[in-house]
């Protein structure tokens, strides 16, 4: 059951740091190089400032999934986390597989060994024992 708890604080600061980055990139920070395959050097533009802020919510989202199936928090959505955790685990598994294969050599670099770890984290959490549905 710690190892699940771990892995799911690990998930979520790393899914932390990520909605940082896409908060930041909304906000106009010129980080366009290492997102989108690096199509979009410097600021991003409009519509994909909007792009940005929806990631980080569904980030967030995500992260939630996570810390309730893991049992650090939101302990009433164990019963609902048991099986959605495993859209958390899909997405990872598509994020990796995006971020090996951008051509954006910087994006590849920084991203695909935190895109590898919210894989193999999601997947501890995915296949750990439930956790009791109690108030946290």
């Amino acid at each position: 059951m710690e190892s699940r708890r771990i892995a799911g604080i690990v998930y979520t600061t790393l899914t932390a740091i990520v909605v940082g980055f896409q908060i930041a990139l909304a906000l106009g920070a010129p980080w366009g190089s290492f997102a989108m395959g690096g199509a979009f050097p410097g600021q991003f533009p409009p519509t994909l400032r909007v792009s940005a802020i929806i990631q980080a919510v569904i980030l967030v989202s995500l992260a939630g999934i996570v810390l309730a199936r893991s049992g650090v928090a939101l302990r009433k959505w164990a019963r609902a986390s048991r099986r959605i955790i495993w859209v958390v685990v899909a997405f990872s598994a598509v994020s990796l597989v995006l971020n090996l294969i951008t051509p954006g050599g910087g994006e590849r670099l920084l991203w695909a060994p935190v895109a590898l770890t919210l894989l193999v984290t999601s997947l501890l959490v995915a296949t750990g024992p439930a956790v009791p549905n109690t108030a946290a």
